[in-house]
């Protein structure tokens, strides 16, 4: 898949997210780091495209893998290898080289129906229980701004908006947590 999003811009997105966090504190603390020690197939995070330009694949700390974008739910417009990878060493994978799907969670992008990008907490089911998903949970301000920040400018690439779109036609508005 070709993107528009070069290396640096991605380079400079993980710069931005390495010190802003959820909360003031390590998340991982009050769970256990469920999201990073689950052994559930369904936590292999899956890479934005060109967002891959960043690893080597040869990285020992990561399983790697792919499927190609049109035998699985993405949209139309994506054709080609979606990488997935998965922390070998959780919970002890470095930090800085965190996915981006890490770095956001737990909030999601959504375009509602005006086209204006919010921020939701994450809507889909996980195979544990998060802190940060209850909806009193208060995230840093901080964070929000910064991951709300990033979004913006990563929709402006076709494909990734296409994403964002593809998978906020499937809620249901009146259902979901707006944080931003």
């Amino acid at each position: 898949m070709k993107t528009t999003i070069k290396k640096r811009t991605y380079q400079a997105v993980y710069r931005l997210l390495n010190y802003i966090t959820p909360l003031n504190t390590d998340c991982g603390a009050l769970c256990g780091a469920a999201c990073c020690t689950s052994d559930e197939e369904d936590m292999i995070i899956y890479l934005l495209p060109g967002e891959e330009k960043l690893f080597t694949r040869k990285e020992e700390w990561l399983n790697w893998d792919f499927d190609y974008a049109e035998d699985y739910d993405f949209p139309e417009s994506w054709h080609g290898k979606v990488y997935y990878v998965h922390c070998k060493t959780a919970p002890s994978c470095p930090r800085e080289m965190r996915p981006l799907q890490c770095r956001f969670f737990p909030l999601a992008p959504h375009l509602t129906e005006e086209g204006v990008l919010r921020l939701i907490r994450y809507p889909g089911d996980l195979p544990y229980a998060c802190p940060l998903l209850e909806p009193d949970a208060r995230l840093e301000p901080r964070f929000v701004k910064a991951v709300h920040t990033v979004w913006k400018h990563l929709i402006r690439d076709p494909l990734i908006y296409d994403l964002v779109e593809y998978d906020s036609s499937d809620r249901n508005e009146e259902e979901l947590d707006f944080v931003y």
